[in-house]
Formats: structure tokens, C-alpha cells, sequence
């Protein structure tokens, strides 16, 4: 039996929103003065019971506004829960927003540095796999640009080569495939199944349907906040799918 790596216990996130809508921080600053501010709770993930196990790729799907990656999220530390219990095992290698982690002004190569960085790994570690990063991103000709002049597939295509030329122990993506082109997201998949039968975790978000069919054997559907639905891949899309109907 697989061990567990990613275990939630009865997790749950809330967020504060002002009750009206507030144009600027300095309005934002002298309404709180005021004492005008009024504010109400929303909740983002309503005690949600998960466990993922070793070599898992689990799909996520579900609407907009549904929680999935405010789950992304909790999972990779960026959020902690107001309540409930997250509990991981091994290093996790997070993908949940286009660019997060680049400097606009840096060069993709300086970006790099910086985002390897951020994943925990040395200066040497990275000037050793640089070209191979690089090279998986189809990057050569434009690595020493600005990250501000790529286009959202270019910088895609970085933040996966990145987050993926270390094998990680749990591999967390939010949408990220969606704006690769064909032969890239071949070259990911491909990648993601050599993780996964060496151990690798995946956590998947996608709105693409035929890739949580083609590349994961589990999902869960979120809505508001709440698990409405797991289990094998086919029966929770379709479950989705039918909801997607009555709206």
C-alpha cells in the first residue's frame, strides 16, 4: 500500500471582505478611520478531509470562486487554515500562479537564480542544471532577456522547467498547462509520468478536462468550498459535468 503524503484534516479558510466596494487605499485608509469599514466572512474551504497518496496525480476540478486554489494554496504553506490540520510529507514544489516567484525587470536567466532559490536550492545546484533548464523551456534564444518581454507561454514554459528539473516529492500545479503550446504540454506530460513512477505526487488544476482524464487516475470536485464529490476520475467529471447542466 502507498503512503500517504498529503493529509488534510477538517481544513477550513476564511477570508474578510469589506461590505462595500473601496476605489483606493488612501479612501481604503481614512473610511477605516472612520471607523466606515464594515466587513464580512467569507469562507474559501469549509472542513475538507483529503489524503493523497505517494505517486498520486489527483485531478481538481470545479467553478470559479469553488476553492480549488485557495486548497493549492493551504497544501503548498503559502495559506494556513483558520482550523484543521495540514500535514505533508516531503519537499513540495509549488506552481499555483502565472509568474509568481519572476521579477518582471530580471532576466530569465537571473529568474533562474532567484526562483530556484525560493525552492530551496543552492547557487551550485542551479549554475550546474541551468542549461538544462534552459533547454526544456525552449528558452536559448531569449534567456537573457527581460521576463517582462515573454509571453505568458514563454514564462509558463520557465516556471515549469524550473519547478521540475529537481524531482519533487509533491508536484502542485494551478492551470498552469493551459497556456503551453501542444508540444510543450507533451514534453510536461511526459515529465509528470516519469515523477510519478518514481514517486512524485501531483496535484492538478485544470479546467481542460481531457487533461485530469488523460493524466489522473482520482479527482475531486470543489464547490464552495466543499468536497461535493471523489473518487475515480471519470465518475467525478461526469458528476461535474451534470452540475454544469442545471445552472
Amino acid at each position: 500500500m502507498m503512503k500517504p503524503v498529503i493529509i488534510l484534516d477538517n481544513v477550513s479558510v476564511r477570508y474578510r471582505k469589506p461590505d462595500a466596494r473601496i476605489g483606493t487605499l488612501k479612501e481604503y485608509a481614512i473610511q477605516v478611520l472612520r471607523g466606515n469599514v464594515r466587513y464580512r466572512e467569507f469562507t474559501a474551504l469549509k472542513n475538507v478531509n483529503l489524503t493523497v497518496v505517494e505517486g498520486e496525480i489527483l485531478g481538481v476540478v470545479g467553478r470559479n470562486g469553488a476553492g480549488k486554489s485557495t486548497l493549492l494554496k493551504v497544501i503548498s504553506r503559502v495559506l494556513v487554515p483558520v482550523e484543521g490540520r495540514v500535514r505533508l510529507k516531503g519537499r513540495v514544489s509549488p506552481l499555483l500562479e502565472l509568474g509568481a516567484g519572476f521579477h518582471p525587470e530580471l532576466t530569465g536567466r537571473e529568474n533562474i537564480f532567484l526562483n530556484a532559490a525560493l525552492l530551496g536550492h543552492t547557487r551550485q545546484e542551479i549554475t550546474k542544471r541551468l542549461d538544462e533548464i534552459v533547454g526544456f523551456a525552449e528558452l536559448e534564444s531569449f534567456i537573457d532577456s527581460p521576463i517582462r518581454t515573454y509571453s505568458t507561454g514563454m514564462i509558463a514554459r520557465l516556471g515549469f522547467s524550473i519547478a521540475t528539473t529537481w524531482k519533487p516529492d509533491i508536484l502542485i500545479l494551478d492551470e498552469i498547462l493551459a497556456v503551453g503550446d501542444e508540444n510543450f504540454r507533451q514534453k510536461c506530460n511526459v515529465r509528470m509520468n516519469k515523477f510519478r513512477q518514481d514517486g512524485t505526487t501531483i496535484l492538478l488544476v485544470s479546467h481542460n478536462a481531457s487533461n485530469i482524464e488523460n493524466m489522473c487516475s482520482r479527482a475531486i470536485w470543489l464547490d464552495h468550498g466543499e468536497i461535493k464529490a471523489e473518487g475515480p476520475t471519470e465518475e467525478v467529471l461526469s458528476l461535474y459535468r451534470q452540475s454544469q447542466k442545471t445552472i
